[in-house]
């Protein structure tokens, strides 16, 4: 599912315009964007956390030069589903 399709899926559920409805997600991915780039977590009650997770130095390869590099440490957004939605999905593909 695209954006657009998301957008109007919920303009057609809750009868608000799509230039509305794209404004107000488009709020809300900046909004959890802003959180997280603060190392803020964004909890949504029954969907899931959004949350900035550490990664650790390491050393990786490069294929075409054949040369080992360091990947310096850094900072990365993760999503980890509440039981709930994990539960949905588990029964709905079953």
């Amino acid at each position: 599912m695209t954006k657009a399709e998301l957008v109007s899926m919920i303009s057609e559920k809750t009868g608000v315009e799509k230039l509305t409805t794209l404004a107000v997600v488009e709020s809300m991915m900046n909004e959890v964007k802003n959180s997280i780039s603060k190392s803020e977590p964004v909890f949504l009650r029954g969907f899931g956390t959004f949350k900035p997770k550490k990664r650790a130095k390491k050393t990786g390869r490069n294929i075409k030069k054949n040369t080992t590099i360091i990947i310096p440490a850094h900072h990365i957004p993760v999503f980890k589903p509440s039981k709930v939605f994990v539960e949905k999905v588990k029964n709905s593909l079953d």
